[in-house]
């Protein structure tokens, strides 16, 4: 059975073209491409192959689930940010750790792995719009606004996998740890039962003695994806829209009074993906009618009216594992990145599953697809021709914090 065309209908949009124009039925600063190039030609692959093939057990290519088929055929491994961070750690005989993947994550990769490895982003330009929605300083300047507000004691920061380095650290030495999308309930459970302010505070601070008592948190600040923040603490947790604020570091104090930070138990960073958020609730509404008895099955980074308008509700490995598990002949519409929804339709087309994009419209992760077959065919040659590019490489005292945060993600029950 071959597999059916998804219902999307591509924009003019070229890829190259990207952040010329908006949707205004989207979040701001949510930009959508129209489809993707035509694929490389044949004479790159060869090329690719015969590059990975001279350098051996040398190097190790880590595919994230959004990139393209041409280079996922080149990964020795897929998966999502943490999973593949962890895999490039277990594999400590491989000289290079070569990250398709976007920046945020060859970060992490960095951070896990030993100083004799040495990690490369194929297209340094390969960023995270929801990473760059978030920045040391404006954090920084948040805790401080948290601080004059009378907060910051009983607040533990708890930041997404989908942040950068310096806000990984900014959690660590705060007390704070690391989630994905699959544990943030989990990373919210132990934030709040955490005691903050005296001797807890110390002691998840690695700073030895502190005089005075802890307090127990009863705040936690959720960076950088304010939806994934919002879903987990009000449909997992139980928690009020009310208990949550929307931090805008574009903004005054954040845009927020003294007592909302004081009432909320939520404090949200404005931030957001650019894929997922584009979802709406007119989206979920549309594709019901046009298709029958479909489940709809979105990631939680999606916006909250979309993720309780969903059928189910959970993270790339999740919408994989589930989509795997589905009876023959059922009907889905997923929520998540293109590249992963026409190859999960193409995967399960055999058996009669239909899957189509949960939008009409086309919409790949732009930053991702940075990350094509000539940049992966550049880094491999150069490579195996004794040429290290595009390294990247945390410094020593962010990458201790860090690393502290992601440990403390590592031991959570």
């Amino acid at each position: 059975m071959t597999a059916q065309p998804l219902d999307v209908q591509p924009t003019p949009l070229a890829l190259l073209l990207l952040g010329r124009e908006s949707d205004p039925g989207s979040e701001r600063g949510v930009d959508c491409p129209g489809d993707l190039p035509a694929p490389s030609d044949p004479g790159l692959v060869e090329r690719a192959r015969a590059a990975k093939a001279k350098l051996g057990e040398r190097v190790f290519v880590l595919g994230h689930h959004y990139q393209r088929d041409e280079v996922i055929e080149f990964a020795d491994v897929t998966g999502d940010s943490f999973k593949l961070a962890r895999d490039a750690a277990a594999r400590p005989e491989a000289e290079y750790i070569v990250f398709c993947g976007v920046h945020f994550m060859a970060e992490s990769a960095d951070i896990l792995t030993s100083a004799e490895q040495q990690v490369v982003l194929p297209d340094l330009a390969a960023g995270c719009s929801m990473a760059d929605m978030a920045t040391a300083e404006q954090v920084a300047e948040c805790w401080d606004v948290l601080t004059e507000a009378g907060v910051a004691d009983v607040t533990v920061p708890v930041s997404y996998m989908n942040s950068s380095a310096d806000i990984k650290a900014f959690t660590g030495r705060h007390g704070g740890t690391i989630c994905t999308s699959s544990n943030a309930r989990r990373a919210l459970e132990w934030a709040f039962g955490q005691e903050t302010g005296g001797a807890g505070a110390a002691s998840r601070n690695g700073s030895g003695s502190h005089s005075g008592s802890g307090s127990r948190a009863n705040k936690v600040l959720f960076l950088p994806d304010q939806h994934l923040g919002r879903n987990t603490a009000v449909r997992d947790m139980g928690m009020s829209l009310e208990d949550c604020v929307v931090y805008n570091p574009h903004k005054p104090n954040g845009g927020l009074t003294t007592q909302q930070l004081r009432d909320a138990k939520m404090i949200l960073w404005r931030g957001h993906c650019s894929v997922h958020g584009r979802f709406s609730l007119d989206s979920v509404q549309d594709v019901r009618a046009r298709i029958p008895d479909v489940n709809v099955l979105v990631h939680p980074e999606c916006r909250h009216e979309v993720v309780a308008a969903a059928d189910h509700v959970g993270s790339t490995e999740y919408i994989i594992r589930t989509l795997e598990a589905a009876p023959a002949g059922s009907k889905w519409a997923i929520g998540t990145e293109l590249n992963l929804v026409r190859r999960l339709a193409n995967r399960h087309a055999d058996e009669g599953k239909e899957i189509v994009f949960l939008d009409r419209t086309v919409c790949f992760c732009s930053t991702m697809n940075r990350i094509d077959l000539p940049h992966l065919v550049w880094a491999l040659e150069s490579l195996a021709d004794g040429r290290l590019v595009n390294r990247i490489q945390v410094d020593d005292e962010t990458e201790k914090f860090a690393k502290l945060a992601l440990e403390r993600m590592l031991a959570l029950p």
